[in-house]
């Protein structure tokens, strides 16, 4: 095998492929990255079992064949190499030359025989939407899904198709965030749980240009995305999605209509004072036309009011800071409108068409979390 390609074209395929190579397997060939060759077609290749990449270099063919090279110092090779064109050649043994100018490397490759082929999926169907979009919906509701490994169901995310409308739902236990849109086309009805893991590789490969499209395809086990010259697979997470609509009631006793950017930064301001180790609440207490945030903990208190558009009860709740600036990291409206109940109620923060909505329980004050 014999390929000559720019370093920044092989730089850029690399960074995409080592997202699908694990850190360390009990399968060593795992960790590593297969160059298999065409008469056509560069392409690498990694897989970890639950995510695997396959992304096309550009270059030139002199000779085809394949070899599995160990990811991590391929890539920290060719990352130090000159800006000028590679060479990577194998010989008969598997034995590496990687060549950029004066600078030539040979490192040990093997067979790939042995690396576990990419699950084949019939490309029936495809989901089309911009990467804008895709990598927009992850951002905004990925930050939600749960980090404990134990309910395997939380650190997915359900993608959800009624026709023409595509939903996206992440949950932890103590907060949900729901993204919707619209799309171009009708589709067949789907429901999946796809892996926070997977999704936070993809939001980082997508260029989430508006012009570039991705293509999204399904199998009962697995998830394809298709965009620019790569393709990622991964598993779906088996089980049944939580009954979410029963949570997401309209009934409010107290509205309010806020500046999110004020709201925002006045949390923000609020967290200074707060310890991780303590996990004190931000308190609102709202009244007429005003919204007073407090805080109080072992380095000191903070007050401070801000107007608001307020229609409903006077109330007093308490919640975790950090739900409430993640969800107003992402949302692009100028203002905000909060919906609650009681002290002991979920939050809904939504928009009138109901694009996004964020549901965040409440802490009982008094009470450490």
């Amino acid at each position: 095998m014999k390929i000559t390609c720019k370093k920044t074209e092989i730089l850029n395929s690399v960074n995409i492929a080592l997202k699908a190579v694990p850190a360390k397997s009990t399968m060593p060939i795992l960790e590593c990255i297969i160059i298999e060759v065409t008469d056509s077609t560069i392409k690498f290749i990694t897989n970890d079992m639950e995510l695997g990449i396959e992304t096309v270099v550009n270059g030139l063919i002199t000779t085809a064949g394949s070899v599995a090279i160990n990811a991590k110092i391929f890539s920290d090779i060719i990352r130090k190499l000159p800006d000028s064109d590679v060479v990577i050649e194998t010989d008969a043994n598997y034995m590496t030359t990687i060549s950029c100018e004066k600078s030539v490397f040979t490192i040990a490759g093997k067979s790939g025989e042995e690396f576990p082929a990419l699950p084949k999926m019939e490309k029936n169907e495809p989901l089309i939407l911009s990467q804008f979009s895709l990598k927009e919906i992850i951002r905004q509701t990925v930050f939600s899904i749960s980090d404990n490994e134990s309910n395997k169901i939380m650190t997915g995310e359900l993608f959800e198709i009624n026709g023409n409308e595509f939903k996206v739902v992440s949950l932890d236990g103590l907060r949900i965030s729901i993204r919707k849109i619209f799309l171009k086309d009708e589709y067949k009805d789907t429901k999946v749980i796809v892996p926070g893991k997977t999704l936070n590789e993809i939001s980082k490969i997508l260029s989430g240009e508006l012009e570039n499209e991705v293509r999204i395809y399904f199998s009962e086990r697995h998830i394809l995305f298709e965009f620019d010259n790569t393709i990622v697979l991964s598993r779906l997470i088996e089980g049944e999605y939580y009954k979410i609509n029963q949570m997401l009631s309209g009934d409010y006793e107290t509205k309010l209509t806020i500046n999110r950017k004020m709201f925002l930064e006045c949390i923000d301001r609020a967290t200074l004072l707060i310890k991780e180790s303590e996990k004190k609440p931000i308190i609102l207490a709202i009244t007429e036309s005003s919204m007073e945030l407090r805080v109080n903990s072992s380095l000191g208190s903070m007050n401070e009011d801000m107007e608001i558009v307020k229609e409903g009860k006077n109330l007093l709740i308490g919640f975790n800071p950090k739900f409430f600036i993640e969800a107003l990291r992402v949302i692009d409206d100028e203002e905000v409108t909060l919906y609650m109940t009681n002290p002991k109620a979920p939050c809904f923060i939504k928009n009138a068409e109901e694009s996004y909505i964020y549901l965040i329980l409440p802490v009982n004050l008094g009470v450490v979390r």
